[in-house]
């Protein structure tokens, strides 16, 4: 099993839109990063991900799973998205999209100030300087280090 950190922006797509959807469940879209890209391929099911509010609230609101692994993007073909994609085609897709489901919020939110104020995880890399990507991994011991700081 991979541990990963998806990046979402409340105002475009919340934590609250989540718990929302039938099943708990939605399509992670819209990716536009090579790299971000790339670690969407590298899902599996059952993977888990945090779910981390960026903006103006910055902080990790919960856990997903992995339900669904990569497959291409609908938003890249739709011309009504923000996410079109011209140089894409249904025979030669570019960007890629996941499914994830809910498993359980942080109550409260795990803080970006609360995790950069562990040494521990300064290596973590929501923290380091410049990283925006909005697909990141985490290792077995960071996931085990974040999950600690509000047991079940």
């Amino acid at each position: 099993m991979a541990y990963w950190l998806l990046k979402s922006e409340p105002e475009t797509y919340a934590w609250e839109d989540l718990k929302r959807e039938p099943g708990r469940q939605t399509l992670w879209d819209g990716v536009r990063n090579y790299l971000a890209r790339n670690r969407l391929k590298a899902m599996q099911v059952g993977d888990l991900a945090f779910f981390y509010h960026s903006g103006r609230q910055k902080a990790i609101m919960g856990i997903v799973r992995v339900v669904r692994e990569a497959y291409p993007d609908p938003t890249q073909f739709d011309p009504a998205s923000p996410y079109r994609d011209p140089k894409s085609s249904p025979e030669n897709p570019r960007w890629v999209a996941v499914d994830v489901a809910w498993v359980r919020d942080f109550v409260p939110p795990i803080t970006l100030d609360e995790l950069k104020a562990r040494p521990e995880l300064a290596d973590l890399e929501l923290l380091q300087r410049g990283n925006r990507f909005s697909v990141q991994e985490v290792t077995p011991e960071q996931w085990r280090r974040i999950c600690a700081l509000r047991p079940d």
